[in-house]
Parts: structure tokens; sequence; C-alpha cells
């Protein structure tokens, strides 16, 4: 067996490990849609995909947080994916390119991803209908935003992706920075939106009020004594998707902060246990062992 071994191939960085493989595919490939400061860094925004050794077809678009200043993507990307294939989910890792001001650019890699698992989903042994992302902190606004402002795809477009949906079937966003109001992550708003952004821009990127009855199921979980990113950015979305009576849980830990202590311990066992069951109950995913019973009062932890 070889381990570690990379190869090139069509563009594609392919490794072996064990009995399952990762692919590093570049999302918007040699040459770029379009020209200008949008399109300068078009080769940075990647995706990894993590394929289980025993899929159950589903995979999650994970994006990790870095107050869309940079990217923490080992323990809110890679080390989330080695979790996910655990239980035959292929993860998903995106690193999509930092804002800088230019608010729509995240998004459009976010959008993208969805759409590259989508097409090669026959390729990676997936299922195109039960595709997710996940966020953590601005990636969980990133994860809101993709899940809020989606399409269908365009019948006429010439490149084959746009073609296809870029709505997830799900989303799981956890101490997620959700509104660009006055309850918002300030080093994440100045950063995606820049110094002095409209009332129009503030409003279409916070996704609490971009919430309709085509939005997908969410799971959403919270530390009450997180300071960085308040709860109430978490329960204002919450309450939209309760009112366009979209099936969604939120989960309020009692502790843990932002990070929930460090990626570990009962809090952060908590949202990864339930937000399982969420996904078996919704028949996103086979029901499995180590799957605690959905909690009969939501926000109470195991």
């Amino acid at each position: 067996m070889r381990v570690g071994l990379a190869t090139v191939v069509l563009g594609c960085l392919v490794s072996v490990v064990g009995a399952a493989e990762s692919v590093k595919v570049s999302l918007w490939g040699e040459t770029p849609p379009g020209t200008g400061p949008e399109w300068t860094d078009a080769g940075k925004a990647v995706i990894t995909v993590h394929r289980a050794e025993k899929p159950n077809g589903a995979a999650v678009v994970i994006c990790p947080g870095g107050g869309y200043g940079g990217l923490v993507t080992d323990p809110e990307g890679h080390g989330i994916a080695a979790w996910l294939n655990k239980h035959g989910v292929a993860g998903v890792v995106l690193e999509y390119r930092l804002p800088a001001g230019r608010s729509e650019v995240p998004l459009r890699d976010a959008q993208r991803a969805i759409r590259t698992v989508r097409a090669r989903a026959k390729e990676w042994g997936l299922n195109a209908e039960r595709v997710g992302i996940m966020g953590f902190s601005a990636g969980g606004h990133l994860a809101s935003t993709a899940a809020t402002h989606f399409d269908a795809g365009r019948a006429e477009a010439q490149d084959p992706l746009d073609r296809l949906s870029c709505r997830p079937d799900f989303a799981i966003l956890v101490y997620p920075v959700v509104t660009m109001g006055p309850i918002t992550h300030g080093g994440s708003k100045k950063n995606l939106l820049g110094e002095n952004p409209s009332a129009e821009l503030i409003e279409r990127f916070s996704n609490e009020k971009q919430v309709t009855k085509r939005t997908p199921p969410m799971f959403l979980a919270h530390a009450l004594d997180d300071a960085p990113v308040p709860p109430e950015n978490s329960r204002l979305l919450f309450a939209a998707l309760q009112t366009q009576k979209s099936p969604s849980k939120y989960l309020e830990l009692p502790s843990g902060g932002h990070g929930l202590n460090g990626y570990k311990g009962p809090m952060w066992d908590a949202w990864q246990t339930q937000s399982l069951q969420w996904l078996a109950d919704l028949k996103l995913i086979p029901a499995g062992e180590g799957l605690a019973a959905s909690q009969s009062s939501e926000g109470t932890p195991p």
C-alpha cells in the first residue's frame, strides 16, 4: 500500500490513505470566468474531498471559520471531515477566498463547491440529492448565506456546472455568525462588507432576514456564554426558520464559549451526536450505532 503518495491527475491532487482517498480540486480551474479584482485570486479557491471508507452517499461542504480574515482549516475543516467519514459521510473542506470587502466572493466559492460536488457525485460515489453545507463561526455565516442565497441553475449556461442547483439539501451551523446587524461579530462584518457598507448590503447578508419556504433544513448549535458571537445570532435564524415551518433544530449549550472549549468535551460531543441524529431523523443518513436518541426538549445536551 502506498501511503501519502500524491499524483496530479487532470488538475486534481489525489492522495491514497488507507482504503479511502482524498481529492483536491481547484474550483475555478486555470481560466476563471471573469477578470478584475474578484477573480485575480480564483486559483486559491479549492476543495479537498475526503471520502468515507463505508460511504452512505451523503456529503457535506465544510466552511472553516476565521473571521473572514483567515481559515481555521484543521479543527474546523479536515478534522470535521475525519469525524464525518467515521459515519459514512464525505467531508468536503472548502478553502474559500477571503473577501477583503469583496462581499460576494466567498458565496460564489461556496455555491461553486456545491455545484462541483453534485457534478461529480457519481464519480465520487455520492448522492447528488444529499449534499449539505456546514460552517463554524464566520464559516457558519458563509454556510447560512449559501443556504439562503441560491438558485436552481441556468439551463442555458455555457458552463455545465452553472446548470446545476447550488441549493444545499441541509445545513449545520455551529456557533455561527448569522446577522450583520448590531449583534454581529465586528471583525467578520468589516472583512466581508468593508468599512462603511450600505443598508442594502447589510440587509442582504443578514441571513435571518433571507429565510423563505425554499430554505433547506438547518441544525444550529451555540453556547450561551459565547462572547465573540452571541447566541442571539442562532436564535434569530432559528426563529425565522420556525416561522417558515422549515425542519430545523436549535441546540443551545449551557457552556463552552466560542469554539466549545477548544473543540473537545461534552459540549462539542453534544452537537456532533445530535446533528447526526437529526440527519438520521430526516433520512438524509441511515440511523447507525452510536447515535443518541432524539432529545425531547431542544437545547438539552445529552
